[in-house]
Formats: structure tokens, sequence, C-alpha cells
């Protein structure tokens, strides 16, 4: 199988050529775009799968089983040599599961979805692209393909959330350019961390580097430190953390599908499936601060949610709250719960955007859930398959949401530190957070009394090659924790032994000696969690069943807590003044310099050059009068010289 590991991203590839070609034919042609580009990443899926069969036959999933394809030396420099070689392991693996199989039901979604669009073609080209630039980030065997695939997938979130460019006054060009740029930042201590790693170890090659035991001896101190947290810098922009998260909430002003397929399935879980991969090279103290900035981050972000009216922004919120839930979990050294979470995560979450999609087209483009109410009775799949995307995301009892991040707070608060508890109290606050915002959404939008005029928006329910995939996918978010079951209920945690054989192990957060919380403490833990989901569950329901009356209410009198979180605490506003604007004045200066100093001084020297050049000609107008002239007083001058030298 090792041999045929390169059609995962091939395929795609090759799908989104064929779908340019088709949109630059026109016409009918580009409905044959949605169908092909489809069915390359159904062929990516089932290599993905058969790949991954084939390392679970390879024996206990406890130790590293991997298929591994080297295809050519890509990069031959000194000592740098780079081959084009995929690997697929437990980790790897699993990964391209969820890339290529949630990929795949979002591909069949946006058939219908873009079916009336002129630019479709052009539509799954992008996507084909995004598939197979982050196929390449997960199964490439060193960073250098990794960062092929992480500069790929920046490059298509750019084009994707800036497709509809022409629309809303050029805002989502504007917001494509948003997370261009964001991710160039993160991306600049991406390469830094790179050239360390490759300082230090003389390879990026993860197997070459992992297996370098001298060299991973002297991997201590501020080189291993500040090597990790540059490496987490470039997480922090393309998972959408602390200080760097400003760009994914705008990442909606793109079609539906692109949302859900950067914030389920691809491009925000790059940043995780990094710090998993390159475990090895984060020491605890880099570990900490991950774990800190992923709680930190998962509470900052709930509270931006809890009064956003637009649909999809309160679920871009919720991603990167989510995103946070996962950093955490690296942070405590649990990889394995991390991508649990991602998994999980994946299922839910991409229900809810396409969920959000189809409300949207149903409602004919009205975003707003404030305007909705009522909808079950027009849209009863997505209300069902809605609810399902709502409970698992919320934490509810039992569905997948609540095993993966029960998990994640269970493995921070085993590290019994005090940094261990705060983070806890932090990750208890968000997940009640989640559950009130959740079915705040899910109240507004499905359930009460109608706030439209059903005689002029009409509501309807999307057709079943939109409304299949989201049926599938409330399947999985229901039982799709059976990959992680906890200790309480089976002694065989499937996705920990995945993932546990492949990532490094680390002591519990600031445990260090510190004996861990009694295992058996973790059923009630989970009680707790649970019973809290079920109680931010009721609240949302209860403030909300009757309609927004009392959050317009606190708008109206403008309640300063209403203003900060709606107003998203300001920080796009805060990145405005204190960086944004002092570096388009410096910008400003350096042009001023750059035209008038140095180009100023570059422009006299010319003018001088070009004045002398100026009288010299008039000094040569060829005349033979003038020049006769010239040779008389230069005789002259010379016999004055000789006459002067001579008295």
């Amino acid at each position: 199988m090792s041999e045929y590991l390169f059609l995962i991203p091939i395929l795609p590839l090759v799908g989104a050529i064929i779908s340019g070609v088709l949109h630059g034919m026109g016409g009918r042609n580009r409905n044959l775009a949605g169908p092909i580009a489809t069915l390359a990443v159904f062929g990516s899926f089932v290599v993905a799968v058969l790949a991954f069969l084939e390392i679970q036959g390879q024996g206990h999933g406890e130790t590293v089983h991997a298929l591994h394809g080297e295809y050519f030396t890509w990069i031959s420099i000194g000592s740098l040599q780079i081959p084009f070689a995929l690997t697929v392991d437990q980790l790897s693996g699993f990964m391209a599961l969820i890339v290529t199989g949630v990929g795949l039901l979002i591909h069949i979604y946006s058939i219908g979805y873009m079916s009336h669009d002129e630019g479709k073609a052009r539509f799954f080209a992008y996507l084909n692209l995004f598939i197979f630039a982050m196929s390449l980030l997960i199964l490439g065997s060193s960073f250098v393909l990794l960062f092929v695939g992480w500069e790929g997938v920046g490059a298509m979130s750019y084009l994707l959330i800036g497709f509809w460019y022409d629309k809303d006054d050029g805002w989502p060009a504007v917001a494509g350019q948003k997370a261009f740029i964001a991710n160039r930042i993160g991306d600049l201590g991406f390469l830094i961390g790179m050239f360390l790693v490759f300082s230090h170890f003389g390879s990026l090659e993860f197997a070459s580097i992992q297996s370098n035991q001298a060299a991973m001896g002297t991997w201590t101190g501020g080189l291993a430190l500040g090597a990790a947290l540059l490496l987490f810098l470039g997480a922090t922009g393309k998972s959408a953390q602390i200080p760097l998260f400003v760009w994914l909430p705008d990442a909606m002003a793109g079609p539906t599908p692109v949302s859900a397929l950067i914030h389920a399935a691809t491009m925000v879980t790059a940043g995780v499936y990094m710090v998993a991969r390159a475990s090895f090279l984060f020491p605890p103290e880099a570990l900490m601060v991950v774990g800190i900035v992923g709680g930190v981050t998962a509470l900052f972000a709930g509270t931006m949610a809890i009064f956003q009216r637009e649909l999809k922004k309160v679920l871009a919120y919720s991603t990167v709250s989510q995103l946070g839930y996962m950093f955490l979990a690296c942070g405590a050294g649990a990889f394995s719960a991390a991508i649990f979470h991602v998994g999980t995560h994946a299922f839910f979450k991409a229900l809810l955007f396409l969920g959000a999609g189809s409300v949207i087209h149903g409602m004919h483009d009205e975003a707003d859930c404030f305007k909705m109410g009522g909808l079950r009775k027009y849209m009863p799949v997505t209300f069902l398959t809605f609810l399902a995307g709502c409970l698992a995301l919320a934490g509810f009892p039992f569905t997948s949401g609540f095993f993966s991040k029960d998990e994640i707070l269970w493995k921070t608060v085993e590290g019994n530190s005090g940094m261990a508890w705060t983070l806890w109290i932090i990750g208890i606050a968000a997940a009640l957070l989640t559950a009130i915002y959740t079915f705040r959404l899910f109240t507004l939008v499905f359930l009460g009394k109608e706030r439209f005029d059903p005689e002029e928006v009409k509501p309807h329910e999307s057709s079943w090659i939109m409304t299949g995939p989201l049926v599938v996918l409330a399947v999985l978010a229901l039982i799709g924790g059976v990959m992680g079951l906890p200790a309480w209920i089976t002694d065989h945690n499937w996705i920990h032994h995945q993932i546990s054989a492949v990532t490094t192990h680390v002591e519990p957060l600031g445990g260090r000696g510190i004996e861990p919380v009694d295992s058996h403490l973790e059923i009630w833990f989970a009680l707790f969690s649970g019973l809290l989901a079920v109680f931010g569950i009721f609240v949302g329901w209860v403030l909300y069943r009757k309609g927004p009356a009392r959050e317009e209410a606190l708008a109206e009198r403008k309640n300063p807590i209403w203003v900060l979180l709606y107003g998203k605490w300001f920080v796009d506003e805060i990145y405005e003044f204190f960086i944004l604007k002092p570096m388009a004045l410096l910008s400003k200066a350096f042009a001023w310099f750059d035209v008038h100093v140095v180009d100023g001084l570059v422009n006299a020297i010319a003018k001088s050059f070009q004045d002398l050049c100026s009288l010299n000609s008039r000094l040569q107008d060829g005349r033979m009068q003038t020049y006769a002239l010239w040779m008389a007083g230069g005789a002259a001058l010379a016999l004055g010289y000789l006459i002067i030298q001579l008295l």
C-alpha cells in the first residue's frame, strides 16, 4: 500500500486541474466540476481507509505502525536532504480519514449549495486544492512538506473566503486578506522555529530528528523553549488562538461549505496536528504556555459568542473556543485527547455549519437569528440534525462532544497542581458558556414564534443532496464518542491507544512529581460536566424561548456587559488603533523618506550631472569661430603661464 499513498493528495490535485479547465470552458461544462471534484475526494478517502486498515493489521495500537512511501529526492543542498515522502501512521492516518471523509461530505453538500452559482467550477477547483494541501500537510514526513501544505491551506483559505469578492461592498475580499495577513505573522515564527530545529538536528525529517538521541539529549534550555514557542506561534495563526484568532470569525464571509471545511475538518486543526506531531520538541515549559493560551482562548472566545446575532458568527467563535480546548489538552500532555476532540469537533462543527447553510439557504440568505424563529416546522430534517450538532457541541451526556471534552477536562485536572486546577476551572466556565450560547442559537432559530413574514420569506427545506450529508454527520456527532470511551466505561480507549503510540509522553499539566488525582474520581468529574451541560442547555432555552426580547432590552439600554461582549471585547479596534494605524503611519513616513530623501538624493545627483552636461553642450555649438576663439584663449592662457614661470 505504501506505493499508493501519493494518491491521497494527488487525486484532489487532478480534480482541481480538471475543474479549472471546465471553468475555462464555460457553459454547461461547469456542471461537471462538482461530481468530478467529489469523485476525486472519494478516491482519496478510499485510499486513506485502505492505508489505515493496513496499519491496524500490523499489531497492537500502542506501538508505532506506519506505511512510508518515498518517491524522489525533492531538495538536495549540502546536508539538507528532503525527499518527497509520505507517511501514514496512527496519527496521520486518523487525520487523513477526517480530512477526506468529512471533506467528501462537504463536497457532496456543495453540489447542491453552489448549483446556481456561475463560479461553481472555480469553487470546486479551490475545494480540491484545499484537500490536496491539507493531505500533504498531514502526510508529509518532514517539516518542509508539512510547511508546503501549511502554506497551501493558507493560500486556499484566502481564495475561498474571498470567493464572493464582489459582494457586500467587497467585504469577503477584505476578510480573505485579513486571514492571509494574520497567518503570515504566525508563519514567520514557524519558519524561524524550523531554522532553529535544523541548526540543532541537521535535519527536518521527523523520523531523523526523533531518532537522533545525542541531539535530543541536548535539546534543552532557551533553544528548545524558543524554537517550540516559535512553532506554536505558527499554530496560533493557523488554529486561531490568542493573539492571532481575529481572522477566523470573519472567514464566514465565504460560502458556507468553505466555513465548514475551514472550521471543522482542515485548516484550523493544522496547528493542533503540528503540536501533536512535533510533541517530542516541546519541553514542559513550552507545553505550559500552550495549555494556558488554549484555556484562556477557550473562555475568551466563548464570551464573544454569547451575544452575536449572525448565525455563522456564533459558530465561528465557538470554533475558536473549541480549538482552545484542543490546545489545553496538548498543554496537559494529553495529545490523544486533543486529537479525539479534533475528530468529534469535525463531525459536529461541520454539521452545524452545513446546517446553518441550509437555514440561510431556506431563509433566502437571511443570517440574522433574531429574524428567524419557529423554523422547525419548515425544515424538519435540518431541525433534527442541527439539534444533534448542538447537543454534541454543548457536551450533552453520551454525545461525541461530551466524551472528548470531558477527557480534556479530566486530563487537565489530573496534573493536580495549582495551574491544573485553575485551567480546569477556566475550561468548566467555557463549557458552561458553550452550552448556553449553543442553545440560545438553537432556540432563536428553530423554536418559539416566527419573527418573519412567512408570506414574504417562505422558508423551505433544502434538497436531499444537502440534507443527506447532514444526516450522516448527525449520526457521527451522536455516536462518534465510541472512539474514546473513558476508563469508567471500558478499559480500552481506542483513540488513546492509537495516538499515544506516536506522540511523546509528558507529565500531566504542572504535575512534575505530584501524584495525579485518583482515577476513580473521573466518573464524578464526568457527572459534574454532564450536569453542567444540561444546566447550560436549560439556561439557554429559558432565556430565549420567548425570543430575543431580553437581549434587545440590554442593547437598547447600552448595558456595559452587552456592549463589551457584543463588541467582541473590541479586540479588532484595539489592533486597529495600536498596531495597524501606527504601522500605516510608519509606512507613510518611510514612503516620504524614500521619495524625498533617498529618491531626492539620487535625483539631485542625476540633476547635477544633467546640468553639467547641459553647460558642456553649450560650449560645443559646432561653429568654427567658437572653436578658434577657445583655441586662442587656451593658447593665451598657456603663454601667460610660461611668461609667469620665466619671470
